[in-house]
């Protein structure tokens, strides 16, 4: 388990301040939710379209800064979202990158890494064994190592997040955010707790990493089948991810694929906004009712990314 605090959370917003962009946060409308006040948090909007960005550019930032970065450069698994950034933070440094993907990562993602200037290589069908192969690169070439989501820079930049929500909705008291492996989460829940905030954790029901963590006491192997895989597809939770989800005040939810798929629809027809399933997961806690608010509850939920194909809205 990673140790870490708020403090960390604090270093990090530090390192990448002008780095990343802040993040947009839009009203929804009186009424839409019940009678609970919702934002929605467009961190999709970064750089490389996830939130990831946060993470790695407080990653490549810290190793430059202590000289740990070697000529390798870096080497990441990634469903995607995790590899765009690392891509993006690398070449913002001038640090090569290479990223192993599963063969299943959306065409979008791939093709989005090249133009990063990252080395794809895509190999097996989950993201642990994209994991696997990435760790032997690094043993064999020296690259320097980074987890998509447990990792002290990466949960730390992930954490970030969540103040600048803070500062765009005063009186904020609840946090939504889609869960794969749990970095998102446990740098949203180690700041959550130190303003006392809950955070609302979704999953979907055929991809539940930290749900079943929580509800076994232990980081545990789940199946990963679902519409959301690309980026929640973490067969195991982080150890982080659990201690924070004991720690803060955490409510775990899940949705349904048909739940998914309509969030993301409303968002379109909507909104106009084109996201991935991950972060019509995080919607679908409220619009399907897994998660049901107070009367007055201020809830921000966390839009994480839109590397997807439009095409798929239909």
């Amino acid at each position: 388990m990673l140790r870490l605090s708020y403090d960390d959370v604090k270093a990090a917003a530090e390192r990448i301040d002008g780095v990343t962009r802040p993040v947009p946060v839009i009203a929804v409308e009186p009424g839409s939710v019940a009678s609970a006040e919702v934002y929605l948090a467009l961190d999709f909007m970064q750089h490389s379209g996830s939130f990831k960005d946060r993470g790695a550019a407080n990653f490549a930032a810290g190793h430059l800064a202590d000289g740990a970065m070697p000529a390798a450069g870096v080497v990441i698994a990634s469903g995607g979202n995790a590899g765009l950034a690392c891509a993006w933070a690398a070449a913002r440094h001038g640090v090569p990158a290479t990223v192993f993907v599963p063969r299943t990562a959306p065409a979008v993602k791939v093709a989005r890494l090249r133009q990063w200037g990252a080395e794809v290589r895509q190999v097996g069908t989950e993201y642990a064994q994209a994991q696997e192969a990435a760790r032997l690169f690094s043993a064999e070439t020296g690259a320097l190592a980074s987890h998509a989501y447990d990792d002290p820079y990466v949960v730390a930049g992930a954490g970030t997040l969540l103040p600048e929500i803070r500062a765009a909705v005063p009186g904020l008291d609840t946090v939504i955010l889609a869960v794969g492996g749990g970095g998102l989460f446990a740098g949203t829940a180690i700041a959550a707790e130190s303003h006392g905030l809950r955070v609302v954790a979704v999953e979907p029901e055929r991809c539940r990493a930290l749900n079943a963590a929580i509800e076994a006491g232990e980081v545990v192997d789940v199946e990963v089948d679902s519409v959301a895989a690309d980026s929640l597809g973490a067969r195991r939770a982080s150890p982080t991810a659990l201690y924070w989800a004991r720690r803060a005040d955490t409510v775990s939810v899940l949705v349904s694929e048909e739940q998914i798929l309509l969030a993301r629809r409303q968002l379109w027809d909507q909104r106009r906004l084109v996201v991935e399933h991950a972060a019509a997961t995080a919607l679908a806690a409220l619009t399907s009712g897994a998660y049901r608010p107070t009367p007055g509850e201020r809830i921000a939920v966390v839009l994480c990314g839109a590397n997807t194909d439009p095409a798929t809205l239909g």
